[in-house]
């Protein structure tokens, strides 16, 4: 028995210990017996790793780990982070109102000493926990006209959800991407680019390679993957290089201002132990390449115009007024006969404002079934082409129209267009101007014609689909739109958008629009705005329209931005 049971525990240690060293077995001489003796290493094998199904538990159930963490600990587990000053001071400006979002949030050990030092900050703060959410919202220092505290898995759940787009100026991330599985690191990023202003920052701080945490969880066969283990609770952790970090950023569209690892040697006395604590902090800025930002903010003075139709190729494909057709839109009372570039001939020219978009039905019908919208304004259309159909309609009520476009044959069929539709009444109200977006010498001109006070109601149909003319967009419509903080009903001036996505994305359409001081602030069909006065705006819009005049494609798209 004493034997049998010996072989027991020595299979049960070759399980967790390697076999080099102390004897196990009695002595031989070694005249009669060759064999070494065998030996124990007493640490573990280091490329053991828990089993696809712990990892698979421990990604599904990630939640849970860190809402038990919550439950067990509540706010008592980690310090108030008073060092954010001293670090990143410099981001953080106390004479202006900035946005901050905290990403894991915890129980608070950031947002709280953030908004006891800047008190001009609001502050969004989510996630993963909903316990972790609930010990914020009872924080005794938790303000809700200056907090927004919500429960959120970044990985997953869109972000929009709860922040306006493009609303935010510094994002910190302090001890949270660690917790996350490195393949879902670049949809953590891509998230929160959806929420940041143009060259907003990201102030990070998290475990790095080396730390002694990440030494004692390589003892315990406690890995996961490459630099990233499992707790005895549950929870997860990844430990970052330098490098690595640089590279996860700069691929999901960061720049890196600053980034260093820290080492901290942490003493106990008592045990007669030195520990060796690493992290790596950090600050990335979003890049904005992608809309020349830079490019256009230093350099207006170089004339960057773009016109949007891109209107040279009548004369270059030699496309005449014979190759015109009438084209019959009936819109609830309004019955137009709009000339436009034939269909034939429309795939051989680049200008696109010659022809009648599905947007500007759209818009159209939705200012004939709601003259509120115009009523008594002065309105400016962007790029409306040679069919001007939202412009017409406005003329009804509005108190100035000015239809506008950069191409000359578009602003040749329009003005034919225009006068072959209206009545003397609604054409003296009505002013078609030449404009590239960008040209100092056009906005002033149009600019005249509202006596230097800006527009009330801007409206562009499909003018989002150039990349490059995205920024000269909302600069032009920043120079013309109403300084006025609102009418007689409140309404603040307005720029309205309708279009299909096409080749800009509604995430750089948000970045240049928050660039210049827009603000989204209702958006159709799919609404994901926090909640504001304005949201439901456009819905009821489309209250009592009539059926015929409904546009049924689905990728339609309205944009409703008030100037800040």
């Amino acid at each position: 028995m004493f034997i049998s049971r010996s072989i027991v525990k020595f299979r049960f240690l070759s399980k967790r210990f390697n076999f080099s060293g102390c004897a196990l077995g009695m002595a031989s001489d070694a005249s009669t017996n060759s064999l070494q003796k065998p030996k124990i290493q007493i640490y573990s094998t280091p490329n053991d790793e828990v089993t696809p199904f712990w990892k698979e538990k421990y990604e599904k159930d990630a939640k849970k780990y860190w809402d038990i963490f919550y439950k067990r600990h509540q706010d008592r587990f980690f310090k108030d982070r008073h060092y954010l000053d001293k670090e990143w001071g410099h981001y953080f400006s106390e004479a202006e109102e900035k946005v901050v979002l905290e990403v894991g949030c915890g129980a608070g050990n950031t947002i709280f000493p953030l908004a006891a030092t800047y008190p001009a900050l609001f502050i969004h703060a989510c996630d993963f926990s909903p316990r972790a959410v609930d010990l914020v919202k009872a924080h005794k220092d938790f303000q809700e006209s200056k907090m927004n505290a919500f429960a959120c898995d970044i990985t997953s759940d869109d972000l929009v959800n709860h922040v306006p787009p493009s609303s935010v100026d510094i994002v910190t991330m302090i001890f949270v991407l660690s917790a996350v599985s490195p393949e879902k690191m670049p949809l953590v990023l891509q998230n929160i680019k959806k929420i940041l202003k143009p060259n907003a920052y990201v102030l990070f701080r998290d475990y790095a390679t080396g730390d002694l945490a990440q030494e004692r969880l390589t003892c315990k066969d406690q890995k996961i993957s490459e630099n990233f283990f499992v707790r005895g609770d549950g929870t997860r952790a990844f430990y970052f290089s330098e490098e690595y970090l640089k590279n996860l950023f700069q691929e999901n569209g960061f720049s890196t201002e600053e980034c260093g690892v820290c080492c901290k040697q942490v003493e106990n006395r008592s045990r007669e132990i030195v520990m060796n604590r690493r992290w790596v902090q950090a600050a990335f800025r979003l890049n904005n390449d992608n809309l020349e930002l830079s490019k256009v903010l230093k350099e207006p003075e170089d004339g960057f115009d773009v016109d949007i139709s891109e209107g040279f190729a009548f004369d270059m494909f030699g496309i005449s007024s014979s190759r015109d057709e009438i084209m019959e839109l009936k819109l609830q009372d309004w019955n137009f006969k709009i000339k436009l570039l034939s269909k034939e001939f429309q795939h051989t020219c680049k200008s696109t404002g010659l022809m009648l978009w599905e947007s500007a039905r759209l818009m159209a019908s939705v200012l004939a079934s709601n003259q509120t919208i115009v009523s008594g304004k002065k309105v400016l259309e962007l790029g409306s082409g040679c069919g001007g159909i939202c412009s017409m309609i406005a003329s009804k009520t509005a108190r100035l129209v000015v239809p506008t476009d950069g191409d000359e044959k578009a602003l040749e069929l329009l003005n034919e267009n225009v006068t072959s539709n209206l009545d003397e009444s609604l054409l003296s109200k009505l002013h078609v101007r030449q404009l590239n977006w960008g040209n100092k010498e056009h906005i002033e001109s149009v600019k005249k014609l509202s006596d230097n006070k800006g527009f009330d109601v801007i409206i562009g149909t499909d003018v989002t689909y150039v990349a490059e003319a995205i920024i000269p967009l909302f600069q032009t419509a920043k120079e013309l739109i109403s300084s006025s903080q609102g009418d007689e009903e409140g309404l603040k001036p307005a720029f309205i958008l309708c279009h299909i996505f096409r080749r800009v994305d509604e995430e750089s359409i948000l970045s240049a629009a928050s660039c210049f001081g827009f603000q989204l602030v209702d958006k159709w069909p799919n609404n994901t705005i926090a909640e504001n006065p304005y949201r439901g705006t456009i819905n009821s819009w489309f209250e009592g329209r009539i059926k015929e005049d409904d546009i049924e494609n689905p990728a339609l798209n309205i944009m409703y931005f008030h100037a800040k």
